[in-house]
């Protein structure tokens, strides 16, 4: 039954999205007091925010950094997890591939940074950190044990790319160790590849020590660790103690460059420069023995 009576006008307009105009959105930003539907409501700390106001804030808001000037992330230490994924990664790669194809290709001898005898293959030096011994598995557990121990204090001090960076020039500065310490190949000789993150973790090691005086904290512990891995390198055979010294003294050095750079906007600047500067040295070491070779 009807009554004749109008429907009545509605008293304000229907809010709608800015975004999104063909939604009602009776929600507003907390804000700048627009609606916001639910696609484009961000969850505060009272009520909710609009997308536009977060994205702002992101941009005004300065990141926080970690006392070395690298982005702090909170949470687990993605580079540390990654390195140890690759490496695990490889090493099941190295029972895969036939005729030891991963061995062959990538780890190094003194003789792939020795042009004269017909073979310059340069990226050994760093590909070969990501190898480990078959005959041996105690060599990736350990290894990885290490780098999962000191990755997970080192990281989220220096953050993930001056983390990532000192790993990697570790590893080459293992190789160049090992290349400066080691006899000249002759032809005839039968090569000894190296293999494994032993000189990178090394530079773990390395620039722990240099950030613990950095902050003030004890080493003595750290010096220990040193000492007895580097006497384990001597006594065991088939251990690069060479790679080993390498990786410590190109860690230290990294970590030199990053803890000691002069604070300030620039400091970022620094720190790529010293990492840059430890990088030509590794290189020039390696042209010098190659020119005497």
């Amino acid at each position: 039954m009807s009554y004749g009576i109008p429907a009545a006008e509605p008293s304000a307009q229907i809010p709608v999205c800015p975004r999104h105009p063909d939604r009602p959105s009776y929600v507003r930003c907390q804000r700048c007091g627009r609606p916001a539907c639910p696609e484009c409501q961000r969850a505060a700390a009272v009520g909710f925010q609009c997308i536009d106001c977060v994205n702002e804030t992101k941009r005004t808001t300065q990141a926080a950094r970690t006392v070395y000037g690298g982005t702090a992330v909170a949470g687990r230490p993605l580079v540390t997890f990654g390195i140890i994924a690759v490496c695990a990664l490889v090493y099941v790669l190295q029972w895969i591939v036939p005729n030891d194809g991963i061995y062959q290709n990538f780890a190094f001898a003194t003789v792939y940074a020795t042009p004269e005898y017909g073979v310059f293959e340069p990226w050994r030096m760093l590909t070969s950190a990501f190898l480990h011994s078959q005959g041996f598995i105690l060599h990736i557990v350990l290894n990885m044990y290490m780098l999962w121990m000191f990755g997970q204090a080192l990281e989220p001090l220096l953050g993930r790319i001056r983390f990532l960076a000192l790993y990697l020039l570790a590893a080459v500065g293992g190789s160049v160790g090992y290349l400066l310490l080691t006899p000249s190949y002759t032809p005839g000789q039968q090569l000894a590849g190296v293999v494994g993150a032993s000189g990178a973790i090394f530079g773990l090691f390395g620039a722990m020590l240099v950030v613990q005086r950095h902050r003030g904290g004890d080493t003595k512990q750290l010096w220990v660790l040193i000492a007895i891995n580097g006497v384990i390198g001597f006594i065991v055979p088939q251990i690069a103690w060479q790679a080993h010294l390498g990786g410590l003294v190109t860690g230290a050095a990294c970590a030199a460059a990053i803890a000691y750079a002069p604070r300030g906007p620039r400091r970022w600047l620094w720190q790529s420069a010293g990492l840059v500067l430890v990088l030509g040295l590794l290189v020039g070491a390696t042209a010098l023995r190659m020119a005497g070779a």
